[in-house]
């Protein structure tokens, strides 16, 4: 989201505060990311998933797939990657994740994307100037393929409790132009 500040100023803002989030609203995350066989197996490696099935093509032509699948481990990270700008850019914690489903194989070579449904936001009972929203998070392949779902829920700050309207060396606190 993008702030302006004042004249021609304006300020990429990172997420949302509790009031900017709707029930039912739909949050299509932008850009989308073709995953590479690097990005596979670097992360497959990182993360010590030595199966072959991420990195040794021989094995994987010999499977129902016929080759390479992407590590499930990275699909959600990029995938919750691409939620932070509209989802939890303000957020003080992530408070869990559910439902996680996996309903397609993803490739390397295969362009991903994502969107958020806003499911629940309600204020928080035992912190007045933070929220809970809930949203349903879907992974999709450049086809239109769902890959993925989860449920992530999230502490929001109420507007003007953000962490960088505090921030005294942040331009948002400290610019009075």
């Amino acid at each position: 989201m993008t702030t302006s500040t004042s004249g021609k100023r304006h300020r990429f803002s990172l997420g949302r505060c509790l009031e900017d989030f709707t029930i039912g609203d739909i949050y299509e995350h932008f850009p989308g990311r073709t995953i590479t066989e690097a990005d596979n197996i670097q992360f497959s490696l990182l993360t010590m998933n030595n199966h072959p099935m991420h990195c040794d093509h021989a094995f994987a032509a010999n499977s129902e797939f016929g080759k390479p699948l992407v590590n499930s481990g990275l699909t959600l990270a990029i995938v919750l990657g691409m939620t932070v700008a509209d989802v939890s850019g303000k957020a003080i914690a992530n408070l869990g994740w559910t439902d996680i489903r996996l309903t397609a194989p993803v490739h390397p070579g295969d362009t991903i994307y994502a969107e958020s449904e806003v499911l629940d936001k309600r204020e928080s009972k035992s912190r007045p100037m933070q929220g809970i929203v809930t949203v349903r998070t879907t992974g999709l392949k450049a086809d239109g393929t769902v890959f993925m779902t989860f449920v992530r829920s999230v502490l929001i700050p109420k507007r003007g409790h953000e962490v960088e309207s505090r921030h005294p060396g942040h331009p948002a606190a400290t610019n009075t132009n």
